[in-house]
C-alpha cells in the first residue's frame, strides 16, 4: 500500500551508481515525499544504493535512496526509489511542490499565453492549489 501520493512529470534526472552514470534520455516520472519513479534506459539492481540529482530549480536536489524496484516498460526500464531519513523527505516535498509550480507555470504559457516569474508563478500555484497540496 503506497503510503503517498504520486505526482506525474516528465523531467530529466540524474543518478549514479558504482559503474553506472545516467543516460541523456533519464527522467523522472513521479515524485512523492516517500520517493520517486524514474525511467532510464538500463536495469538497476533492486537494494542498490543510489545517488539521485534533480536540477530542476538552484541549488536543485540531491539524495541518496535504495533502488526499491525496477521493471521493463516498452522500450525503457521504470525504476522506483525511496528515501529513509526524515531531512531527505521533507526535501523531497520541497522538490514535489517546485515541480507542481514548474508544471504550472508551463500549463499558464501554453494556455492562456502569459509567461510567469518563478514567483508569480509560485504566488498563483501556492493560492490556488496548496490548500489541496498533500499533507
Amino acid at each position: 500500500m503506497r503510503n503517498y501520493i504520486r505526482h506525474p512529470l516528465g523531467i530529466p534526472i540524474g543518478y549514479s551508481l558504482d559503474e553506472l552514470v545516467q543516460d541523456d534520455n533519464d527522467y523522472l516520472k513521479d515524485i512523492s515525499a516517500g520517493g520517486l519513479c524514474f525511467c532510464s534506459r538500463a536495469f538497476i539492481e533492486p537494494a542498490s544504493v543510489i545517488h539521485i540529482s534533480i536540477p530542476l530549480k538552484k541549488p536543485g536536489f540531491e539524495a541518496t535512496g535504495i533502488v526499491a524496484w525496477c521493471k521493463k516498460s516498452g522500450d525503457h526500464f521504470e525504476s522506483g526509489v525511496y528515501f529513509k531519513d526524515e531531512d531527505t523527505e521533507f526535501s523531497m516535498r520541497m522538490m514535489e511542490q517546485v515541480c507542481h509550480i514548474e508544471e504550472y507555470k508551463n500549463e499558464i504559457a501554453l494556455r492562456d499565453h502569459r509567461h510567469l516569474t518563478d514567483e508569480e508563478a509560485a504566488m498563483e500555484w501556492v493560492t490556488q492549489f496548496a490548500k489541496d497540496f498533500p499533507r
